[in-house]
């Protein structure tokens, strides 16, 4: 049986939406960008400054931030990659917003992520309580740069989905 997938993204400065599309591509997946209903700016972004740093933090940690647009229909899909900058070794909280919004049950979830420098960290264990216990939520891959088709075609039929 071949499954159908779903390649679900937030991208904030377009890095990973650029991963995301061709890791669609490779995959023979649909795509869904995750939105939030507010966008961050580029200052928030701006990593280098340490208060823009503890705003977005902030932002992020004290609450779900809604999204802009919630309907993608997931009901039909077996495997959903799910893609997002890693921030301080965690995924931002809008994928929780995401996860939170759609049941999961019995579905397959595979993280990947972009990151200037951290790696997944905790981010499986942080996205756990926003599924139901029957998904399955694996740690996928860091995929920086601009890996080619082929990469990550092998990759997608490493995991055996």
């Amino acid at each position: 049986m071949v499954s159908k997938k779903l390649v679900a993204f937030f991208s904030a400065s377009g890095v990973t939406g650029r991963v995301a599309k061709d890791l669609a591509e490779a995959a023979n997946a649909d795509v869904f960008e995750i939105k939030p209903e507010t966008p961050y700016t580029k200052a928030d972004l701006n990593w280098r400054d340490e208060n823009a740093r503890s705003t977005v933090e902030m932002k992020d940690k004290s609450s779900r931030p809604p999204m802009a647009g919630n309907d993608v229909d997931i009901s039909g899909y077996d495997v959903i990659f799910v893609g997002f900058p890693i921030w301080w070794y965690v995924a931002p909280t809008i994928i929780n917003t995401f996860l939170e919004g759609h049941d999961f049950s019995g579905k397959t979830i595979i993280l990947f992520a972009t990151s200037g420098g951290s790696g997944f960290g905790k981010t499986v264990e942080g996205l756990r309580g926003s599924v139901s216990d029957s998904a399955t939520i694996q740690e996928g891959r860091i995929l920086n740069g601009r890996p080619s088709a082929q990469e990550l075609k092998s990759w997608v039929e490493s995991l055996g989905v």
